[in-house]
């Protein structure tokens, strides 16, 4: 397999291998709130898998010390929020994230979507090209942001490739699986 991890910039990495979930990258996700609407993905990281951890980790510091000197007067708070978070402690009920780390990323713009099979890279078409539950790597800038009072480092989605499948996340079964003993078509 592919090694996929690689530090791009201080701030920018491609991560890989990883699971993704609550994909929106054909479509933005709508806000019911009146902000614009935007692509993202959650990346779910295991806990065994340090290097990709502390890869993110490097990236979410050195997006600390950019935001020390362009947007928090020269000092890092002490509770800047991290877009990194523990799936055993904020997800205890899902299991999709039971031994991992998971961050959400987003963009307002479009990212790239691609799939790579058997050493072919080509475009993802839809969403059985790349769904939530399958895995695969991405690309990420790691940012400082202050708004309404909160301090933190947030993550924005570049690009994504699919490389293998897996179990859909998408809590529903397919029109197939429910008619499947119904006949053929």
């Amino acid at each position: 397999m592919a090694k996929f991890n690689k530090k791009i910039k201080d701030t920018s990495v491609r991560l890989g291998e990883v699971r993704f979930s609550y994909a929106a990258v054909f479509q933005p996700k709508k806000n019911d709130d009146g902000t614009p609407s935007k692509y993202g993905v959650c990346v779910i990281i295991p806990k065994e898998d340090t290097e990709t951890v502390n890869l993110v980790k490097e990236a979410i510091e050195a997006a600390k010390q950019r935001g020390k000197l362009e947007k928090w007067g020269g000092k890092i708070p002490a509770n800047v929020k991290s877009c990194l978070r523990d799936g055993d402690i904020d997800r205890e009920d899902d299991e999709a994230f039971a031994g991992c780390y998971f961050l959400n990323a987003s963009s307002r713009n479009k990212p790239g979507v691609k799939v790579l099979e058997d050493g072919v890279v080509s475009d993802a078409l839809d969403e059985e090209d790349f769904y939530s539950g399958c895995y695969g790597a991405v690309t990420l800038d790691f940012f400082p942001y202050e708004s309404s009072g909160n301090k933190g480092v947030g993550a924005g989605l570049n690009n994504v490739i699919k490389t293998r499948d897996g179990d859909r996340l998408s809590g529903g079964r397919s029109a197939d699986e429910d008619f499947a003993d119904l006949g053929t078509c």
